[in-house]
């Protein structure tokens, strides 16, 4: 009689940034012989099911199934970037609850085998609490890049030396924000607005400081720690990071590795929490001339003013490059008129905007030749992934700690100042699709990209670091 099948129940932040990565790392666990739970809250399991075609659930093998936990806060409430302090506030009490019961339930179904391992958020730590109760094995996929990591890290001691919380409000404008940070081992030339942006309060209790303190120091209780980074991308903050989490797997770019592995393993189950627009990908292909789109996504949470978005606008259309942008219905924050019929116009033979897109594929495309970003770790990833440089506008969190690896260490980047005016928006596109640096950038581009694929092939450090950790589940 054959084993019962490893169970992995595996937990992301409800947010779209949070359940790709984890949805990768949870195909590649099935592709190896695992049954999966995948653990939505019941508000994005709604949404999802409202993005998907109907049916979408049968096509789901018996042994990848959804379950659900509560978050804590009222249907009401839109689950948006200005949501997330509330958020930080009530999961850990409400989800933990509710995360239990999961446990008990799926502990107790004689259909089902027993749960041998939970795969949890980074950032969802309180689940160790439920994993310890129950005897069940733990380990922590962070979303961050190695670098963001690195930041979370230090901000126990920015604290202890008297960084955090900021003395006042003028610390945000006076230039106090480029003060050099020359005691975070292997991140020299590291500034205070340079790392992960929680530090930028006034507010000694602030909710997203202490709850970001709070998980990387419960992550010391977890059985291993999974990034979704490669050793060569980041090799000198990822030995800083193993002399505190010994037990550490870099396992990415996962959407590479997945490719490498199992590219066919549930194919059509992604979670995308949008109505996710094909169209764009024909309209591309209309487009014959390859590296010639500037490809246009500010990721899943950030906001923007009506200015901002005009601003942007007038500087992609005055580039008088093609470009695809993406515009989710609530990116903008206080304004109702996304665009004018005006800008229609102007734009109308060379500019697509869409609500929400297959971004993988997007980048994938031959014609898209550059990406304004907000340097999402999952966005600047893919990017390295397909070879495309970018554009960055980093906007919280530690975005504005992958940008500047991307311009300075990386050189895939060029940035876009927070102040944003149409006249730099134009050149830099400029800059980027037609210049000495754009060339420059598109090579360095290309050399990562090399780099990301030979670590996802067999016998390449990803590859063989997932091998050991499915080993480790399965133990």
């Amino acid at each position: 009689m054959a084993s019962p099948k490893p169970h992995a129940v595996c937990i992301p932040l409800p947010a779209q940034g949070h359940i790709n990565p984890m949805l990768k790392l949870a195909k590649l666990l099935h592709f190896k012989g695992f049954h999966i739970t995948f653990v939505h809250t019941e508000f994005n399991y709604h949404r999802l099911l409202n993005s998907k075609p109907s049916g979408f659930l049968n096509s789901l093998p018996d042994d990848f199934q959804f379950a659900t936990i509560e978050d804590g806060l009222p249907p009401t409430n839109p689950r948006g970037i200005l949501d997330l302090p509330a958020l930080c506030k009530v999961i850990p009490v409400h989800g933990l609850r509710s995360f239990r019961s999961l446990i008990a339930k799926l502990s107790a179904s004689s259909n089902l085998p027993d749960v041998t391992c939970i795969v949890s958020d980074g950032v969802m730590s309180f689940t160790l609490e439920a994993a310890q109760e129950f005897g069940i094995p733990e380990v922590l996929l962070f979303t961050p890049s190695g670098c963001g990591m690195l930041g979370y890290l230090y901000f126990e001691e920015l604290k202890e030396r008297g960084y955090f919380p900021l003395k006042d409000d003028s610390c945000l404008t006076n230039g106090y924000l480029d003060t050099e940070i020359d005691w975070i081992p292997n991140m020299k030339g590291v500034r205070l607005k340079d790392l992960p942006t929680f530090i930028r309060t006034t507010d000694p209790n602030d909710t997203m400081f202490n709850y970001n303190c709070e998980a990387v120091n419960n992550a010391m209780k977890a059985e291993g720690i999974i990034l979704n980074t490669f050793d060569d991308l980041e090799p000198e903050v990822l030995e800083v990071i193993r002399t505190k989490f010994p037990k550490l797997y870099t396992t990415g770019p996962l959407s590479l590795l997945h490719q490498q592995v199992c590219a066919t393993n549930l194919e059509s189950v992604a979670l995308s929490l949008w109505k996710e627009n094909t169209e764009c990908l024909h309209w591309l292909d209309r487009i014959k001339k390859p590296n010639s789109v500037v490809y246009v996504n500010y990721g899943s949470l950030v906001i923007i003013t009506p200015e901002q978005l005009k601003e942007f606008a007038w500087g992609l259309a005055n580039s008088e490059y093609p470009f695809l942008w993406v515009i989710r219905p609530d990116l903008v924050n206080g304004g109702k008129e996304i665009v004018s019929e005006e800008y229609m116009k102007v734009i109308s033979n060379r500019g697509l905007l869409v609500e929400w897109c297959e971004q993988e594929k997007v980048l994938r495309h031959p014609s898209v030749g550059a990406f304004l970003t907000h340097c999402g770790w999952n966005s600047t990833l893919e990017s390295i992934c397909e070879g495309v440089p970018l554009m960055c506008w980093p906007f919280f969190a530690e975005q504005q700690t992958n940008c500047l690896y991307s311009c300075t260490k990386w050189g895939i980047g060029i940035e876009i100042d927070g102040d944003v005016k149409r006249e730099k928006v134009e050149r830099l596109v400029r800059e980027l699709m037609e210049g000495e640096k754009g060339k420059e950038m598109r090579s360095r581009s290309m050399e990562w990209k090399k780099k990301a694929e030979a670590s996802t092939r067999p016998g390449g450090p990803s590859y063989n670091n997932f091998e050991e950790l499915v080993k480790y589940l399965k133990r």
